[in-house]
């Protein structure tokens, strides 16, 4: 005589369970579940007629156990209260017992709960109601930015809660599109089906027939993909400078800029005279160190925050110096 402990994850289908799981379900005298399971009509569509209750009894569970083979199917976050109150119960009086875990989680399963919670947020929060993409886009900002001091302060173990936070966003952008009714609606699923579709497009060496020979290669033809995209997309109007965000830091979008024009060979004398055009004198200025940076090959976004980082430092000491002398 024996109890067995089905053990299930909510976050595959109901009824896609091991063959042993099936198994022990179909060869049990009796199989036992709460009422409302979600594992319920695959037992029965599979001819297994549970016995229903409303809360399990250890010490039921343990009596009729030792009169027969019995398997409960614990509820799929699991059924930890029951499971110490049945070890307690078969201390002193040991019992086969087994848990018998029926279907494991995928890789990427917790992003199902994240779904999940971000779509009771929505629904039963007054904050998260209210939010719209206007509204939200300056944390997904925010928590990027947060993203980069933590890699360029090299604390990786702070980095998975900070991926947490912009993954957080991507998902609420996505709750709220869902709820368009105007034809612009969409789902996580379907952006997550785009950059899927993209990334496998984008690599032909990996998905397709394409031989290369290197890195290079690798973004030569990353390169030739993302122009036939565009002249897909905007037809004769398409320019290498598509897809260039004009609302990112004016360092960055100098240098985003002027590599997307040096990839395609345009004519250097298109910087001269910007300032003038502009009425930019020191903007000119910039945009010319931002263009030396670029020859030098560093990046002059992380030059001015490197030297930003030390003079906060400096600023700090000094700080501390004249609390200390006070």
């Amino acid at each position: 005589m024996s109890l067995t402990l089905l053990a299930t994850t909510h976050r595959v289908a109901p009824g896609l369970l091991t063959w042993r799981a099936w198994d022990a379900l179909r060869s049990a005298d009796a199989v036992r579940l709460r009422d409302g399971h979600p594992l319920l009509p695959a037992l029965l569509d599979a001819g297994v007629v549970p016995d229903l209750v409303e809360e399990p009894d250890p010490a039921l569970l343990v009596a009729d156990a030792r009169r027969a083979d019995v398997l409960w199917v614990a509820a799929p976050e699991g059924d930890e209260a029951l499971m110490r109150g049945i070890g307690a119960l078969v201390v002193d009086d040991p019992l086969d017992v087994e848990v018998l875990h029926g279907s494991y989680d995928l890789p990427g399963a917790r992003l199902l709960d994240l779904v999940s919670v971000m779509e009771t947020l929505r629904r039963e929060c007054p904050w998260d109601r209210k939010q719209t993409h206007t509204t939200l886009v300056p944390y997904l900002l925010e928590e990027a930015y947060e993203v980069l001091d933590t890699v360029q302060a090299g604390d990786y173990g702070a980095l998975r809660e900070e991926l947490g936070d912009v993954l957080m966003q991507v998902a609420f952008h996505s709750v709220v599109a869902a709820e368009r009714d105007d034809g612009t609606a969409f789902t996580i699923d379907d952006v997550a089906g785009a950059i899927v579709d993209k990334l496998v497009r984008r690599h032909p060496h990996v998905f397709g027939d394409v031989t290369v020979s290197g890195a290079d290669e690798v973004n030569a033809n990353w390169e030739q993909i993302k122009a036939a995209e565009r002249a897909e997309k905007s037809g004769a109007e398409a320019s290498a400078l598509d897809g260039v965000p004009m609302g990112q830091p004016a360092l960055s979008l100098a240098a985003q800029l002027q590599r997307r024009a040096a990839r395609m060979d345009a004519p250097s004398g298109l910087a001269d005279g910007v300032a003038e055009e502009a009425a930019a004198e020191l903007g000119g200025r910039l945009f010319a160190l931002v263009r030396e940076a670029t020859e030098r090959g560093v990046d002059a976004e992380s030059e001015l925050r490197a030297v930003s980082r030390v003079f906060r430092d400096r600023v700090r000491a000094w700080e501390r110096r004249e609390r200390r002398d006070a």
